[in-house]
């Protein structure tokens, strides 16, 4: 008798102590801001959005963060809501299609043909907390490649660091989502 009272206090002490995990917030990037040029010299023709390639993190829909040059970690009860390439490819293709630079703007999945490819490679897309000091970091190189002829036209690697308001996954997003902001305004004034 006394074990099964010993068995049914831990029971009941056990089944109190656990806690339930917080849930995971999902965040996004949206692309705002962005209004039609009046005049382009690609305004007849088509481009296709190549998957992006990323050079050091795995591509997934984990947030990313560092602690010092040598650490680095995952977020666990925050993530992006697609992987990280994907979300950068959406917002590049929306920002050009706001644009109107080209006559249409495709997904390199597409089976339409194409005059332009636009090829990326990610160098960084992290959240850095060195002491007090946290911000984001997007750096990312844009190719744009005549398909016809397969000549580069010309590459351009866009950087940008932004502050954070808090160390947090939120305060990251937030700067993130600035930083793409700038991305999506600079890559417009650049195609054009």
């Amino acid at each position: 008798m006394k074990q099964i009272v010993i068995l049914l206090t831990l029971f009941i002490f056990n089944a109190c102590s656990l806690k339930e995990s917080p849930p995971i917030k999902v965040y996004t990037l949206t692309v705002e801001g962005i209004a039609p040029v009046s005049h382009s010299v690609h305004r007849n023709k088509t481009i296709k959005v190549s998957f992006p390639q990323t050079l050091k993190e795995k591509i997934s829909a984990k947030m990313n963060y560092s602690y010092s040059p040598s650490e680095r970690g995952v977020y666990q009860n925050s993530q992006w809501s697609n992987n990280s390439a994907k979300l950068i490819q959406g917002n590049i293709i929306q920002c050009l299609e706001h644009s109107q630079i080209f006559r249409a703007v495709l997904p390199y999945e597409s089976t339409a043909g194409e005059d332009y490819r636009l090829e990326s490679s990610i160098f960084d897309f992290s959240h850095y907390v060195r002491g007090v000091a946290s911000y984001a970091k997007v750096s990312i190189q844009l190719s744009l490649i005549d398909t016809y002829t397969g000549r580069l036209i010309k590459t351009k690697r866009f950087s940008y660091r932004e502050n954070t308001k808090t160390t947090d996954a939120k305060g990251y997003v937030e700067a993130t989502q600035r930083a793409m902001g700038r991305l999506s305004k600079d890559l417009v004034a650049w195609l054009r």
